[in-house]
């Protein structure tokens, strides 16, 4: 189990929590929550040996393995599926002294090292490693292309896979689905609820944390605290909590008040000055009972548009795509005021070229997109990250768009996005990924758009963002179409499902359980593809006689081996049966005792000898009876 016994932690001068007293036992899935800066990370780092506590003890079993998300992907040369299965070690030890062995044409040691392989299910381990990879939304072939050639995000996506590749006691996850689409993160959902290890998981997609986790840990007001159950069970315990607290607070206000105004009304007489030092005392041993923890600063609304044309744009039989490569065809379709649209589909299905298409950034190349006039979009995506000037501030970045607003109007309006006092005025270069997310939609928002198209908004951004989110959108008069991972935002704010798929864009009349029970069937069944078509899998049997005839193929030198000690045992057999029938000559002792002792020392070592070959014939022929290849 992982052990924490009165741990204090700090980041710079800053308390994170101290006094924590918990105990996380082995398969607990625990879910990590608590406000940014709270001390969630810095828990992590912790439990990765990657901090020290500042006081108490942490104490984690000495022969877990654990495993974590790199944040880091270097430009390799190598292919994704071998950076993968860097991620189980023992597989890569085995696999490297198995190479040497050979090179020495070791062949026990062969054998040994085969046998460990069976035991860590290492011949499957090349299949398995791709079925991550497919199940995180790499396409197939995709594995073997270079770890240099993918960006960013999918080099994100290599390191959970490698993460997930290892075969872990302890695993850690922080925002796993930041960089995944919907049908990756139902099939990373499915795969977490099945993991035998512990897990530590920190996510804000609330539906995603809800379907995990079987323990919620805390972290707030500097303090620690477990609680059984999911998010939304612990969220009504703290519910219930915060209003007993507040009851209680509010119960103590008043009571000191009572105490203090007789203190301050009788202190000065005589008659009273006892009365009244007994209420001074009653309140120094009064235990201060804290206000409950004030609402979020994050609030925020869409500006209401000049306009609001109808219909707001139209496809008509336009199709889009890049190079030679055509991704959507004859999508027809329009928008209107109050429309509430999101978009499912695999990974490079083409919604987000939808989106680019909507938005006119992407030509249609037949057919005919319209607009109206009026039309005001505000567009966000992932990349409009990257476009954000350094060395600007928040609020620089506001009055580009409207050179006439003054800097106390831009920064009351940056507030309702969390951008509170001087860090409105500061440099962005050094803003966390949710503060940009929060500047761009910002942005977004001060241009009074009158459709909204939102690819991904949610990626980077906490619980109470998402919320004053999901509210803004809930409020907004214009349309809305939405590619996101975030469950909560699309069930609370669409109305319309629309599958992009094959090139298509068609209604779909399912729900998201529908959709996500699709998503598993079609994971399973490229599992499978995946095993019957990859050699190093066991599951076709006509692959595993291949692997049986490959094994006995290594095994012929250790047969071999084996011929060659069984052939010498006989030999050695055969002379001490000689020298056994010798020694029963009476012939022999009738003369000096010399001849007989002589003989009697050479069964001594016949017999010695005869010991360690049948050792290494026994140990051999264990060796090839456990491969299977006898």
């Amino acid at each position: 189990m992982l052990r924490f016994e009165s741990l204090a932690l700090r980041r710079g001068s800053k308390l994170l929590f101290s006094d924590a007293s918990v105990q996380l036992h082995a398969g607990w899935r625990v879910g990590v929550t608590g406000r940014n800066g709270a001390g969630k990370s810095s828990l992590f780092a912790l439990v990765a040996g990657e901090l020290q506590a500042d006081a108490g003890e942490f104490s984690r079993p000495r022969d877990w393995v654990m495993a974590h998300v790199r944040q880091e992907t270097p430009a390799l040369a190598r292919s994704g599926v071998d950076y993968v299965l860097d991620g189980d070690p023992e597989y890569r030890q085995v696999e490297a002294a198995l190479s040497k062995a050979e090179a020495d044409h070791d062949a026990l040691a062969q054998a040994a090292l085969h046998e460990r392989l069976h035991v860590i299910d290492g011949y499957a381990a090349p299949a398995r490693a791709a079925a991550l990879m497919h199940g995180l939304g790499f396409k197939p072939g995709e594995e073997h292309r270079s770890v240099a050639e993918f960006s960013g995000g999918w080099r994100m996506r290599l390191n959970l896979a490698q993460a997930l590749m290892c075969r872990s006691d302890l695993l850690l996850l922080d925002e796993p689905t930041n960089h995944l689409d919907l049908d990756a993160v139902f099939w990373l959902e499915d795969w977490l609820r099945r993991y035998a290890g512990t897990l530590l998981l920190i996510s804000h997609d609330r539906e995603f944390i809800d379907n995990v986790v079987s323990h919620v840990l805390e972290i707030a007001d500097e303090k620690v605290e477990l609680f059984a159950g999911n998010l939304s069970g612990f969220e009504r315990k703290r519910a219930e909590r915060l209003v007993q607290q507040q009851l209680q607070y509010d119960r103590q206000q008043r009571e000191r008040a009572h105490l203090q105004s007789f203190v301050d009304r009788f202190k000065a007489k005589a008659s009273k000055a006892r009365q009244a030092q007994s209420r001074v005392k009653a309140l120094e041993r009064m235990v201060e009972i804290a206000p409950i923890r004030a609402a979020s600063s994050i609030r925020f609304e869409f500006r209401e548009p000049d306009a609001l044309p109808y219909p707001l744009a139209r496809l008509d039989q336009a199709s889009a795509g890049y190079g030679e490569r055509t991704i959507l065809e004859n999508v027809k379709f329009g928008l209107v005021p109050g429309d509430r649209i999101a978009l499912l589909g695999a990974n490079g299905a083409g919604k987000s070229t939808l989106i680019k298409l909507l938005s006119g950034a992407l030509e249609n190349r037949s057919g005919e997109r319209f607009e109206a006039k009026g039309l005001r979009i505000g567009y966000f995506a992932q990349h409009q990250l990257e476009t954000l000037d350094p060395a600007a501030s928040a609020v620089e970045h506001l009055k580009r768009l409207d050179d006439k607003l003054g800097e106390q109007a831009a920064r009351d309006f940056l507030g309702g996005f969390g951008f509170l006092g001087e860090r409105a005025l500061e440099p962005v270069a050094p803003f966390s990924g949710g503060e940009k997310a929060r500047l761009c939609l910002a942005l977004v928002v001060w241009q009074k758009p009158n459709l909204l198209l939102l690819d991904e908004p949610t990626n980077h951004l906490d619980l109470d963002m998402r919320e004053a989110l999901t509210e803004a959108l809930n409020g907004f008069d214009g349309a809305v179409v939405l590619v996101a991972h975030d469950r909560s935002l699309i069930r609370t704010c669409c109305e319309t499902l629309l599958l992009v798929g094959a090139g298509r864009v068609q209604p779909y009349e399912g729900d998201l359980e529908d959709y996500a029970r699709i998503v598993l069937r079609q994971a399973e069944a490229a599992n499978a593809a995946d095993a019957a078509a990859t050699p190093a899998s066991a599951a076709s049997r006509k692959d595993e006689r291949r692997e049986r005839a490959d094994l006995r193929a290594r095994m012929a030198p250790l047969r071999k081996e084996v011929q060659k000690l069984e052939k010498r045992m006989g030999e050695l057999s055969g002379r001490k049966q000689a020298l056994e029938t010798a020694l029963q000559d009476p012939a022999l002792y009738e003369g000096p005792p010399t001849k007989a002792q002589q003989l009697t020392r050479e069964i001594g070592q016949l017999v010695a000898e005869l010991g360690q070959v049948e050792d290494a014939w026994l140990l051999a022929q264990e060796t090839l009876e456990q491969a299977g290849a006898d």
